[in-house]
């Protein structure tokens, strides 16, 4: 990714004193390069270490000297699924190695999009956790009281003895491959048998082109490489020639992702649709709109006053200036070119942004953290809730992509000013949006995204037991839209090109795991009857209530999921038979006393692809809005 004179602009350096120290897990060579915030492996290395990830298929958990392995169960009702932790095996060593210490702790060795190695010196050993991999890694079975059957793979001949509750090897120096035998068919247990000879210790997943990723694993061993798909992969490996993979159709696992499905194959090549990305509605605003969106353009232009914003909060600040940009690109698309509207859009743009980038601001600004190396702020270096969070990496895409919209509409409207900032800007990009820490070793590898889940995380470096979590999936496809605007702004390729195909994957994920269709399988019948939405969307659980309400009020529910409005929301929401289902879910809900009017917007927004004409009908009742008024017009007089 190209900045003013390739070299990253780095803001004035922090002193947090709230982000954790991350030398605490990671072994020494890794502590010089940008550590991941928001990892699939992130509660090995928070507090005590010691809370479960899911690394699918197993939850695996590592404290006091010991890594066990849990084939978790589902516990479901209407209002949440969630996966339920039980060690059903836990490797540990009867005589602990004093030269190493004896404290338990394990330590990260290395780490991958698709991997992480974790050691336990005091115990001399190292797991390879590779994410879809249905080892963890003698020949027997293992049947266990809960009727699991376990098949355990050696890499030399090993004498085990066993009790009721502990299998004991003697001293031993070699690989061990655990496996779940996850049906009693012979056939899944050939299955483990014939892959059994060839283990992943790493992955990486590769964005070569547009609209596509390849995975590729380090293996060692011989023979074939056996992984596990989760729905996702299934459809976008579909969509290309399966000549180089197998997929095994019948051999599953359960997941809260849906079942995760065996392919042989040394790599993936996994592909989506292109997404155009555009500044405008793909169908325009018909003329005799015009006039209507323009009467409302005057009003919220003549509204906006860069002296009266209250707020210092990074994120509720960036939504503000995105939303004034919008109405620079609306005015556009009308064909209204009248210089009073686009100056002082310019000029509100030009004074809410400059003092963020000069560090200038009053009351807050941005700061470099090289211990983790990214962006924070400076309420949130002494306070781990300001911002919701930014100062321990929650929300960065979200708080940053909507500075990333502002600033690609401005640059798009005065080139010199984009010209001006270029380095402050790409620095706010790189981010959240840093492909490669070897060309630049400044920020993280794409902070948010996860190349296995194929979509976002939102958590930050905060422990939850329940892993990593995302609510609002419309904003992170909005972070990567705008990223792609900024590309077209500064007439960068590549980050058009990356923040296009990330916003397509997004966007299919959000499709796949946040859309709950009233047919859909994805989800226990319980909970698919009475939700239409995610809330809270984890990597352990999902959740009917959003952070800031409870299930019940589903018009915020589709209100987080939809926000902001803009052209890439006409991909999220293609599907018009499930907007169709998602509306009716929730009009019911209007009805209740004591409803937020800022939200019921977005519920009309989504009844205009389907139902313009009530839509419009309704939206004149609103007393308030969320977002800009001229917006939701813009939105509603560009459907089809």
């Amino acid at each position: 990714m190209s900045t003013a004179n390739n070299k990253p602009f780095l803001f004035p350096h922090a002193n947090s004193t709230v982000l954790p120290d991350p030398s605490k897990f990671f072994s020494s060579n890794l502590l010089s390069t940008p550590l991941p915030t928001n990892s699939f492996f992130q509660n090995f290395v928070l507090k005590n270490g010691d809370q479960p990830e899911y690394i699918h298929p197993y939850l695996i958990k590592s404290s006091n000297s010991s890594l066990s392995i849990s084939y978790p169960n589902h516990s479901s009702n209407s209002k949440v699924i969630f996966q339920v932790f039980k060690p059903d095996i836990t490797i540990t060593s009867s005589k602990k190695d004093s030269q190493k210490g004896s404290n338990g702790k394990h330590v990260i060795s290395s780490y991958s999009d698709l991997s992480v190695t974790l050691d336990i010196p005091c115990i001399n050993t190292s797991f390879f956790l590779v994410r879809g991999s249905p080892y963890v890694t003698l020949s027997f079975t293992i049947r266990f009281n809960n009727n699991q059957a376990w098949i355990l793979y050696t890499s030399i001949k090993i004498k085990l003895t066993h009790s009721r509750s502990e299998i004991t090897s003697e001293a031993f120096s070699g690989n061990i491959r655990i496996a779940l035998l996850p049906d009693s068919d012979s056939k899944h247990e050939a299955v483990l048998d014939r892959c059994s000879f060839c283990y992943p210790v790493s992955g990486d997943a590769i964005l070569r082109e547009p609209f596509c990723v390849e995975y590729k694993w380090e293996k060692k061993g011989w023979g074939d490489l056996l992984m596990l798909a989760h729905p996702l992969h299934l459809q976008l490996l579909s969509e290309n020639d399966l000549n180089n993979v197998t997929v095994l159709n019948d051999f599953k696992y359960k997941s809260i992702d849906g079942d995760l499905v065996g392919v042989v194959g040394d790599s993936w090549i996994l592909k989506t649709d292109p997404v155009s990305v555009t500044w405008y509605s793909k169908n325009g605003v018909k003329e005799k709109h015009h006039e209507e969106i323009v009467s409302s353009l005057f009003k919220d232009v003549e509204g906006l006053n860069s002296s009266s914003i209250e707020t210092t909060s990074c994120h509720v600040f960036g939504k503000l200036i995105a939303r004034a940009a919008r109405l620079a690109l609306i005015a556009e698309e009308v064909f209204f070119y009248d210089v009073i509207p686009k100056v002082k859009v310019k000029k509100f743009l030009k004074e809410t942004i400059e003092p963020w980038l000069e560090g200038t601001f009053k009351g807050n600004g941005f700061l470099y953290d090289k211990k983790w190396g990214g962006i924070v702020t400076k309420q949130g270096c002494n306070d781990v809730n300001a911002e919701y969070g930014f100062g321990i990496y929650n929300n960065h895409h979200y708080s940053l992509g909507f500075f990333v919209y502002a600033i690609a509409v401005l640059v798009k409207i005065d080139p010199a000013w984009g010209r001006k900032y270029k380095a402050q800007a790409y620095a706010l990009l790189e981010d959240f949006m840093n492909l490669s820490t070897s060309l630049n070793s400044n920020y993280s590898r794409l902070r948010c995204f996860d190349l296995y889940n194929l979509h976002s995380w939102a958590g930050g470096l905060t422990e939850f037991a329940d892993g990593r979590n995302q609510m609002g999936s419309s904003e992170a496809v909005f972070a990567y839209y705008a990223a792609a605007l900024f590309g077209m702004a500064y007439g960068d390729a590549q980050v058009v090109s990356i923040g296009s195909t990330l916003a397509a994957l997004e966007i299919c994920a959000t499709k796949m795991w946040w859309h709950v269709k009233k047919d859909g399988n994805i989800y226990e019948k319980g909970f698919t009857k009475e939700n239409r939405i995610i809330g809270v969307l984890w990597s352990n659980k999902r959740d009917s209530g959003l952070w800031f309400a409870p299930a019940e009020c589903r018009e915020a529910r589709i209100g987080i999921q939809v926000l902001p409005l803009c052209p890439i929301s006409e991909v999220l929401f293609s599907d018009v038979e499930y907007v169709k289902e998602l509306v009716e879910w929730a009009l019911p809900a209007l009805k209740r006393e004591g409803v937020d009017e800022g939200w019921k917007g977005y519920v009309f927004a989504l009844q205009g692809i389907f139902d313009k004409k009530v839509a419009m009908k309704n939206i004149k009742t609103l007393k308030g809005f969320e977002d800009s008024m001229t917006n939701l017009l813009w939105w509603l007089h560009s459907r089809g």
